[in-house]
């Protein structure tokens, strides 16, 4: 294994690999700026580009847009609450709060930090166990994946705080939003009113757009302006504190991203919400969540950013994307003649250990380029947000209509910022919501996979060791803080 990771350090490292790794990294993070446009999206437009280069240097810059993508859009989140990649939604709950102290410097720096520290962790993982993962992966069928599904529903209790009422009744709000379109069991076209936009859903990142971005600077509006931050550019750098805080959110958000990024469709999103979750349960500082807790930004960014790895895990080794960028990735293999699947380590191992070393290289990159300009970045906080909610909006709107080059997407943005708003207004936690847009179709389609497997009997679920695991997960991520609080009393009362 060390022999083939040196062969693809060789590889890698070649003068012209180098520039396009630097060239995608660089494109990938200016592409997560953008709101809407996304490392999917930015894979797809630019893939035609790579169509005169060497196989290898075309993926190395492609993967470069595709993890790039993942720290540019922490950026926006992080200013401006407008999450750039819908991996980024999470960040924007502590982030935003961190940025409106005058700690935008540090929730910048640790993303970077937490960001770099899982991509090693993960792509050493990676190169390591592969090939155990990529076995495990193939034996996750329908169950498995429900049962994943509910683990993640059960993080929406820990999203929900005290309020928890109010919480599942936003989740259960989500999930009903997430049937708009065509059902996944029968095609039979739901909630659509015939209005062909909504035959595939309502459209995630203009939903987020619309949310988080639109809905904060209506309510900025009606609260009057804020005063812009004025803090020393000292107050803007990370101090040794918060670096001892974030430090176990990194590792945990790491392990968990690296886990979900090895199963076939479950992706970064899910990953970061799940980091962020399980951390709210743990931390000492549970109460800062959602007010600026730097571990609120540490674990779903570690996460994210593991997970954006480990989806190489079933591409590579199985063919099977990971996720949609991913997808777009597996499809340039093929254009370029590649077929990945299990024997692809054998028959091309300089491409394969080529493109993971410079997983390494990129991710350096990314650390070199992002975290000097952290407290640069924060500047624009600086800016007067009377100048600041236009260029908001314009880049809101833009954006979303840059999607789908039509009207409905800014329409479904307008429409969810008055949500946005009203959800600010009366305090109604956000998070569950978007946790309920996210795991909305990726339960229903497990959902009716695992009945179609078992003949309408779900208990098929409690045959499959692999989801028994998972699911005894969700009940102690459910049940433990009710079971482990009679113990904390008697500890106080001895």
């Amino acid at each position: 294994m060390l022999d083939n990771l040196l062969m693809g350090f060789g590889a890698a490292l070649t003068p012209a690999n180098l520039i396009w790794c630097f060239v995608g990294v660089l494109a990938g993070t200016i592409i997560g700026l953008l709101p809407g446009l996304g490392s999917t999206t930015g894979v797809a437009v630019l893939l035609p580009l790579t169509l005169s280069f060497e196989p290898l240097t075309a993926l190395i810059m492609l993967a470069g847009i595709y993890y790039g993508a993942q720290y540019g859009g922490t950026i926006t989140s992080v200013l401006i609450s407008t999450p750039g990649e819908a991996a980024s939604v999470v960040t924007a709950i502590d982030g935003y709060q961190m940025a409106r102290k005058g700690r935008a410097g540090a929730a910048l720096s640790i993303a970077a930090i937490g960001s770099f520290v899982a991509a090693i962790v993960s792509l050493v993982l990676l190169v390591a166990m592969a090939p155990p993962f990529a076995a495990l992966a193939i034996n996750f069928g329908p169950p498995e994946n429900l049962a994943v599904m509910v683990l993640g529903l059960a993080t929406i209790v820990s999203f929900s705080g005290g309020a928890r009422l109010r919480g599942l009744a936003m989740a259960t709000l989500g999930m009903l939003l997430a049937t708009v379109g065509v059902d996944a069991a029968t095609g039979v076209p739901r909630y659509t009113f015939d209005d062909v936009n909504l035959l595939s859903g309502l459209p995630f990142v203009q939903v987020m757009i619309g949310l988080f971005a639109v809905g904060e600077v209506l309510y900025q509006i009606r609260e009057g302006a804020a005063k812009p931050i004025h803090a020393r550019f000292r107050d803007l750098m990370i101090t040794r504190s918060e670096l001892s805080r974030s430090k176990g959110a990194i590792a945990r958000g790491s392990v968990i991203g690296y886990l979900l990024g090895c199963l076939p469709g479950a992706g970064s999103t899910l990953a970061s919400f799940l980091a962020y979750g399980v951390e709210k349960r743990v931390s000492r500082n549970r109460a800062e969540f959602g007010h600026g807790a730097i571990e609120g930004v540490a674990a779903p960014e570690s996460a994210n950013n593991a997970a954006a790895n480990a989806n190489f895990v079933p591409t590579l080794a199985l063919g099977i994307p990971g996720g949609a960028t991913t997808a777009v990735l597996l499809g340039a293999f093929l254009m370029y003649g590649i077929q990945p699947g299990p024997l692809l380590f054998e028959e091309q191992p300089e491409l394969v250990w080529g493109l993971l070393a410079s997983f390494f290289v990129g991710n350096v990159m990314l650390l070199i380029l992002n975290l000097p300009l952290a407290p640069l970045f924060a500047q624009m906080l600086r800016i007067p947000y009377g100048y600041m909610y236009p260029l908001i909006l314009l880049t809101s709107f833009v954006g979303a209509y840059s999607i789908d080059n039509n009207m409905f997407s800014v329409w479904v943005v307008f429409v969810f910022g008055l949500v946005g708003y009203f959800m600010k207004r009366f305090d109604l936690p956000m998070a569950p919501l978007v946790l309920g847009l996210v795991l909305g179709p990726l339960f229903e389609k497990a959902l009716a996979q695992t009945s179609a497997m078992g003949d309408g009997d779900l208990t098929i679920l409690f045959t499959r060791p692999i989801a028994l695991v998972v699911l005894a997960l969700a009940v102690l991520l459910l049940a433990g803080p009710a079971l482990i609080k009679p113990f904390k009393k008697e500890r106080i009362t001895v």
